[in-house]
């Protein structure tokens, strides 16, 4: 008989190539296959869940968050390491919502990693970031000199042009969505709420050079399922919308077919005027059927086809909405150039179970390149001199297929060809967003 979560009694968050680490330990000199190119000098931080030895969080999505950190330099891996965030969740055992109401200093920080103004913090969409130092230690939670008071999402945007963070906030409490701006120096300049109809989970946005692309679909917070669960559901009767803001706060809705998008790829804006929204689409059943497994139950009623990628296009001068699946293969994680970040591009990279996938948005073109392993999500890393959108490398932690140990791997963006990896010290668990910080 095989043991399978599902027959062991182990939830399946803590199981298999999700199992958390027990510990945090520290590694030099790593081995290196190939060349590294000198050029990619800086650190690769990825962030995820890794709950306590002993301890359920309940959800995958609640455990407690760890960072593991390669620092590169001049063609070596000079370190690894792995850090538990010390949120106050982590340290003194806090909880989000207690006797003395909301605490946002009391998560799990487990979701992705970003520098702006110099500062690098851990995020997650359900309190303040937490801030950290290039070694990996917990200096503490930010909420921007007491400025901001909702929730952080973990994928804020940064405008290519003006250095600025745009952000939001999502809550299961009026206001639901608020919008914030922290200009290229770190200072939190705007707070604007958002009209939505009720307290949907909202994960991610998009942003074009004059609007704000906002996420309004059908799976929205209960109250009954706190304690049992991640307290989302999906609802029928929510509906689906997209919405396009421009910079004064105008919101223009796009009703939408019932969906539900984790992480979006790129948006622009058309040369009619038009926003066009790439993003990774689930059906109503995919959601469900995904939203089961990873709380550690079983759907066996769901089909699931996987989430697939999938494009809008808005035009807020007819309020019409064209939406068309642009492939059938399940992929999730997309990543792009961020020099075009809001701006013309067309290649998006993504992952499936084992393989790092590369579309043409325009051309509907694909390279599939095989990662030997299953894949993290491929951070897309520009070279300096580059002169095309694919001039640069891609970077993912990709864990054996027999789930032993795991390595960075480094393709060449442009054909997916092997550049290098290195061989890490220990199985890293399957996480969520990484980052590259380069030294300069």
């Amino acid at each position: 008989m095989t043991i399978t979560p599902e027959n062991s009694g182990t939830p399946a968050y803590l199981s298999g190539d999700l199992a958390p680490v027990p510990d945090e330990i520290g590694a030099f000199d790593l081995p290196v296959t190939g060349a590294l190119p000198p050029e990619l000098t800086g650190r690769y931080l990825r962030n995820g869940p890794n709950p306590l030895p002993g301890h359920d969080s309940g959800h995958w999505f609640a455990g407690a968050g760890m960072i593991h950190g390669v620092r590169l330099r001049d063609g070596r891996a000079e370190w690894y390491r792995n850090r538990w965030i010390r949120t106050r969740s982590f340290t003194e055992d806090a909880r989000l919502l207690g006797p003395d109401g909301l605490d946002r200093t009391a998560v799990s920080a487990n979701t992705s990693v970003i520098r702006h103004a110099g500062r690098i913090f851990a995020l997650v969409e359900s309190g303040f970031p937490y801030e950290m130092t290039p070694e990996l230690d917990t200096v503490g939670p930010c909420d921007f000199g007491g400025r901001l008071t909702t929730g952080m999402t973990a994928h804020p945007k940064t405008d290519p042009a003006t250095g600025e963070l745009h952000f939001f906030g999502y809550g299961f409490m009026p206001p639901y969505l608020t919008y914030h701006r922290l200009s290229a120096a770190g200072e939190l300049v705007e707070s604007r709420e958002v009209e939505v109809p009720g307290p949907t989970m909202i994960h991610d946005f998009a942003i074009t050079e004059n609007h704000v692309v906002w996420l309004d679909l059908p799976v929205v917070f209960d109250m009954e399922l706190i304690g049992r669960s991640l307290p989302f559901r999906w609802s029928d009767s929510y509906g689906a919308r997209i919405g396009v803001m421009d910079r004064a706060g105008k919101v223009t809705w796009f009703e939408v077919d019932p969906c539900y998008v984790f992480h979006v790829g790129n948006a622009r804006e058309d040369a009619s005027g038009r926003v066009v929204l790439d993003a990774i689409r689930y059906t109503r059943e995919s959601f469900v059927s995904i939203w089961g497994r990873i709380g550690g139950t079983a759907n066996p009623a769901a089909e699931t086809g996987g989430a697939v990628l999938h494009r809008w296009v808005l035009d807020p001068a007819t309020g019409g909405v064209t939406e068309e699946q642009r492939d059938d293969r399940a992929v999730e994680f997309p990543t792009f150039n961020e020099n075009l970040l809001g701006r013309d591009s067309r290649l998006l990279y993504t992952v499936s179970d084992d393989a790092v996938v590369k579309y043409d948005t325009e051309s509907g073109a694909t390279v599939v390149g095989d990662t030997g392993g299953r894949p993290g999500e491929a951070i897309f890393v520009p070279a300096a001199d580059a002169g095309a959108e694919d001039g640069g490398w891609l970077m993912s932690i990709v864990t054996d297929r027999s789930g032993e140990g795991s390595r960075l791997l480094v393709l060449d963006a442009a054909g997916l060809e092997f550049v290098a990896s290195v061989r890490l010290p220990r199985r890293v668990p399957a996480g969520f967003h990484g980052s590259w910080l380069p030294d300069r």
